[in-house]
């Protein structure tokens, strides 16, 4: 039975609690970005305010064993700093049992990176680049039932669990998944993971039409789960960002050196008569800045989006493509932005990605449910100061792009159940 954060009784309680801390680190190991954390803060607060002790688990990079850079050890201070207070640490998840016998209420204890263990993400590691599907069978078998252990250890220092880290939702792991199990009535989601359900859903089950959505990117290929997903539920569809090239392709346009996936072509076309079948409307660009090499310092211009020469391609959208999709977002009452429309890393072409923040900026404003989700469209809107002025911003990655395909995510079904 699903409990919920705000009506469970944390005193006297420990609580095991994962959390996503999987955050960027300079050469000096000190955080570059902070979001993650930040936002893991008031379920922190819930519990040791209420008298419960917390005991956080998170994983940190892709380690293939114990490895100091990886440690979170480095994250202490930025924790710390964040909660306001000192927190103590167990230089090994799965020894930590006097550290957590000695836990009193309203104190915090972090356990080293998860992933220091191969039982976390239930993967065998080590085995020959020549192992036999035998050898890979029996090894995946033995990690199987060793994560068993794993996971039984983990919960064994707690008296409920909750998950708040929407990041590794879509991941069975360990920590993410196996564990609920062991909670039947004490497992709970975390204020991060309530907030990302609830503003996911708020775009793909229970909108306020009309709906647009704003997909940008590369890459059509790791987008076609969502706009598909999508076709039915919204009413405006703006495909920006390198991706749009394949859409112009498709349709013949010419696209001179402008990124495009050759065999998409047809995947773009289906993706057309489908929105026509389920009457989406799509806003292609209309016109593209356009240079004469992948740099910030290169020659520009613009130019119509099907008639670009060759030896130039697209890195930004043109102004009479803002102007359109501004008119879109503007007359919308639900937006959800996934993907930048520029190579927005470079400032020479960064403006057409800086005016979609701008623009719903101004439509959360006027009252507009503005969702921003995936790592880049994420980096954008925080690196332009524009996180607090849209409605919500999702930390997930992969975990919103498989949750907006209208996957079950693992994470989330197992508190769930």
């Amino acid at each position: 039975m699903q409990q919920f954060i705000d009506n469970y009784d944390f005193k006297g309680k420990k609580v095991i609690a994962r959390v996503d801390f999987n955050v960027p680190l300079n050469a000096e190991f000190k955080v570059t970005d902070d979001t993650r954390i930040r936002a893991a803060i008031p379920t922190i607060r819930k519990v040791i305010d209420n008298g419960g002790a917390m005991i956080l688990m998170s994983h940190l990079g892709r380690p293939k064993g114990v490895s100091d850079k990886f440690s979170l050890k480095h994250i202490i201070y930025k924790i710390e700093e964040l909660l306001g207070s000192q927190i103590k640490f167990s230089p090994d998840c799965m020894n930590a049992s006097e550290d957590v016998e000695k836990l009193k209420g309203g104190e915090v204890l972090l356990l080293e990176n998860l992933r220091f263990y191969a039982e976390e993400e239930g993967k065998p590691r080590g085995l020959p680049e020549d192992a036999t599907d035998e050898q890979k069978a029996e090894a995946k078998a033995v990690i199987k039932e060793s994560q068993k252990q794993f996971v039984k250890k983990l919960a064994s220092y707690a008296d409920c669990y909750i998950n708040d880290a929407f990041g590794t939702a879509h991941r069975a792991h360990a920590s993410t998944a196996l564990i609920a199990k062991y909670f039947p009535n004490d497992k709970m989601f975390g204020y991060i993971m309530e907030g990302e359900i609830k503003a996911i859903d708020k775009v793909v089950k229970n909108p306020s039409h009309p709906v647009t959505a704003i997909v940008g990117g590369s890459k059509i290929s790791s987008k076609i789960g969502i706009i598909q997903n999508l076709m039915t539920k919204v009413d405006n569809l703006i495909i920006g960002g390198g991706m749009a090239f394949t859409f112009i392709k498709a349709q013949g346009g010419k696209i001179g050196d402008s990124i495009c996936e050759d065999d998409q072509l047809e995947t773009a076309l289906n993706i057309i008569a489908e929105a026509e079948k389920s009457g989406t409307k799509i806003f292609l660009p209309k016109d593209s800045v356009v240079s004469d090499n992948f740099d910030n310092n290169a020659n520009k211009m613009v130019c119509p989006i099907g008639n670009i020469a060759d030896g130039w391609m697209g890195m930004d959208s043109g102004e009479e493509s803002l102007k359109t999709w501004k008119d879109v977002i503007l007359n919308s009452k639900t937006v959800l932005w996934n993907g930048p429309v520029g190579v927005f890393e470079m400032p020479n072409f960064a403006h057409g990605t800086l005016f979609i923040a701008t623009t719903l900026a101004e439509a959360t404003e006027a009252g507009v449910f503005t969702l921003v989700g995936g790592g880049d469209s994420v980096a954008a809107v925080n690196q332009m100061g524009y996180a607090s002025k849209v409605s919500y911003v999702s930390t997930g990655g992969g975990a919103m792009l498989e949750y907006l395909e209208g996957k079950e995510l693992p994470g989330i079904k197992a508190i769930r159940e």
